[in-house]
């Protein structure tokens, strides 16, 4: 699988890369005084200075409201429960507590979901079995 590359929109580039690196344990790549390039876990994404965001729109899934725009990446099931301690050792508040979705269903995963310093949300979840990524 090849890496993919998202960009999007912070209001603080030193308090992003503060989180990403420490937080997030991201590379960091190129930089400008206007966005950074990070490593996170094998694919780029790009924090973007800008002057304000809007609020979030949320969408009901399984019970929750989830953050319409949000990013993350699927780690493995050890990957997800070490990220998830690492958050609560930094005292992360999190918009969707860490939780099992779609329990006994087609796609059962791990995922939690909170916010970055300038409100980005980001989604990090894990399947036991990879082939309920995708399952209907």
């Amino acid at each position: 699988m090849r890496p993919f590359h998202l960009a999007f929109p912070v209001t603080d580039l030193n308090l992003t890369k503060s989180f990403y690196v420490d937080v997030l344990q991201c590379g960091v790549g190129r930089t400008s005084d206007r966005w950074i390039d990070f490593d996170m876990f094998g694919h780029q994404v790009v924090a973007h200075l800008v002057d304000d965001k809007e609020g979030i729109d949320t969408n009901p899934v399984d019970g929750d409201n989830v953050p319409a725009s949000h990013f993350g990446v699927i780690l493995t099931w050890e990957q997800w429960h070490s990220l998830r301690d690492r958050l609560k050792n930094h005292d992360i508040k999190f918009i969707i507590e860490p939780k099992i979705r779609f329990e006994g269903e087609p796609g059962e995963q791990a995922t939690m979901f909170f916010l970055d310093p300038c409100g980005n949300a980001l989604e990090f979840k894990s399947f036991k079995d990879d082939k309920q990524i995708f399952a209907t």
